[in-house]
């Protein structure tokens, strides 16, 4: 019978305890300076909104204005068109999102069944118009024989079904278990039925997501008012608005440092309200804001698993 010490291994247990604590240091401030590197430039932007347009030429404004005023806010605002505006543009992006997530996903859970003898070549349809455009002027013809220019409807029809959102929906759906579809089909439940009390209640996550990209890209959008919309006033947008404003307080500005009030005059005294920094850092935010109020209550959808609401196989 062998006796002798037990074997010790301080070095490695030492290591085992370490290795951890490295590590979780490491990642957090890696994680810190990501934060900051990600909201530095629309804090910067946030503090160069509330400062006095005069002082921000001289530069040095970081995160917090060094002289506090509303009159770039008040400069947005002054003209009662704007508030319409945001009015038509939350319309066309409720409208646009609504239409646009039902649409697509009926047609991707359609495109998705096997049985159906036409998926391929519809499929490759859409795909195609991925990589191939008419362009902008057939477009813009196209639109005009629709009779859709100087129409509300101008911003929401065109945008029914999304190619790219198209796949990614069919891509999810067909993860879903068969046996849902097949159990319902027992029971007597009809395609329409299986795609509204089943299917689309199950694409919750993914939906939120494409909700996100549609949102942004209606929300954002002002060449389409530009092209199709710009001689209707009832009919402009908040982003078409605002960049009116850019564009004539840039031109008003002659590219110098002059100062612009707040009717657009430009000005050479003290007494100026406005420069071409200042509105910028304005406009962004008035932009900004209310896809950031929405994005908290899509968010939780992001996290969700492939597997919501599935059956066990």
């Amino acid at each position: 019978m062998r006796t002798g010490k037990p074997i010790t291994m301080p070095n490695t247990i030492k290591s085992s305890r370490i290795e951890p604590i490295l590590f979780n240091t490491f990642n957090t401030l890696f994680m810190l300076f990501l934060v900051v590197v990600t909201l530095y430039p629309f804090v910067n932007t946030i503090a160069v909104s509330f400062n006095d347009g005069n002082d921000t030429i001289r530069g040095g404004i970081y995160l917090w204005p060094r002289v506090w005023t509303m009159k770039n806010y008040d400069s947005i605002f002054a003209s009662g068109t704007i508030y319409h505006a945001f009015l038509v543009s939350v319309a066309r992006t409720v409208l646009s999102t609504i239409f646009n997530l039902f649409l697509t996903t009926m047609l991707a859970y359609t495109l998705s069944r096997k049985e159906y003898v036409f998926r391929k070549p519809i499929t490759l349809i859409f795909i195609l118009t991925m990589y191939f455009n008419a362009g902008l002027i057939p477009n813009y013809f196209l639109i005009k024989d629709l009779g859709l220019l100087n129409s509300f409807w101008v911003y929401v029809l065109p945008t029914l079904v999304s190619a790219f959102n198209l796949i990614v929906i069919r891509t999810y759906i067909q993860t879903l278990p068969e046996s849902m579809v097949e159990s319902a089909k027992i029971d007597g439940a009809g395609e329409f039925r299986i795609f509204l009390q089943i299917i689309f209640p199950l694409c919750k996550p993914v939906l939120a997501t494409i909700a996100l990209f549609v949102a942004v890209g209606a929300w954002n959008s002002w060449f389409d008012t530009f092209l199709y919309a710009s001689s209707e006033p009832s009919l402009s947008t908040l982003q078409y608005e605002l960049m009116k404003l850019l564009s004539s307080t840039l031109n008003s500005s002659g590219g110098n440092a002059n100062l612009i009030n707040g009717a657009g005059v430009t000005k050479g005294t003290a007494s100026a309200i406005v420069t071409p920094l200042s509105i910028r850092a304005a406009i962004t935010v008035v932009a900004a804001v209310p896809i950031l109020i929405v994005y908290p209550f899509l968010q939780k959808y992001f996290v969700a698993g492939l597997n919501v609401g599935s059956v066990k196989e």
